[in-house]
C-alpha cells in the first residue's frame, strides 16, 4: 500500500509483531496510538488533526509461513471543509483482511502474475500477499495504511453543496455569432 506524502522518514505508528513468535492459535491486538503518533499521522496525511486512531487486529498463521491479519481501523480525523473552509471531523471505520507471507513467496507470485499478463492467460492469483519483511509484519503501518486510504480527500461539511456561479450568457457571444451577423446583414440588402 502507498501512502501520500511519506518521504523516507520513519512510520509514525509502528507496531511490530514477530512472525516466529505468533501462536499456533493466533493472537488479538487491540492498538490505540498515542498523541505523538497521531500529530505525525497527521502531518504525513495532510490532515488537521487526527483526535483518535484504534485498531483491533486478529494475527493468524496459515500453512506455508504465511499469516492472515484481519480487523477494523477506528479514527476521528479533523479536516477543513473545501466548500466552507469550516473545520469538520469526520469518523473513518475500515476493515482490513491481508494476508501476508515470505519475501520469496512474494516475489515468486508476482513473477507468475506478471508472466500470466505476458502470455494473456488470467492471472494465477489476482494480487501477491503482502511481503514479511525480516519476519515481522508492522501491525501499526497497516493500521495507518488502511486510515490514510480511508480519508476523504475532499470533505465537505454535512448538508453543503457547491454551487458554481453561474453568469447568463451574451446571446450574442458565441462562437458562430459573426456568421448569423453576416446572414442578417445580407437579408437586409
Amino acid at each position: 500500500m502507498s501512502r501520500p506524502n511519506t518521504g523516507s522518514g520513519p512510520d509514525p505508528w509502528r507496531v511490530p509483531i514477530i512472525v516466529a513468535q505468533i501462536p499456533d492459535t493466533g493472537l488479538h491486538r487491540k492498538l490505540e496510538a498515542s498523541a505523538a503518533e497521531r500529530q505525525a499521522m497527521a502531518e504525513i496525511a495532510g490532515v488537521r488533526e487526527i483526535p483518535s486512531a484504534h485498531a483491533d487486529f486478529d494475527v493468524v498463521p496459515k500453512s506455508g509461513g504465511r499469516v492472515q491479519v484481519t480487523g477494523t481501523i477506528r479514527a476521528r480525523v479533523g479536516q477543513t471543509c473545501v466548500v466552507t473552509l469550516d473545520p469538520i471531523e469526520s469518523e473513518i471505520e475500515e476493515g482490513v483482511d491481508l494476508m501476508f507471507a515470505p519475501e520469496a513467496e512474494v516475489r515468486r507470485l508476482a513473477d507468475l502474475i506478471e508472466e500470466g499478463r505476458d502470455n494473456d492467460d488470467p492471472p494465477e492469483v489476482a494480487d501477491p500477499p503482502e511481503a514479511i519483511v525480516n519476519g515481522i509484519i508492522d501491525l501499526g503501518r497497516l493500521a495507518t495504511d488502511a486510515l490514510f486510504l480511508a480519508i476523504d480527500p475532499y470533505p465537505r461539511k454535512e448538508g453543503v453543496v457547491f454551487e458554481a456561479e453561474v453568469t447568463a450568457l451574451d446571446p450574442e457571444d458565441h462562437p458562430f455569432a459573426a456568421l448569423k451577423a453576416l446572414q442578417d446583414s445580407k437579408k437586409k440588402q
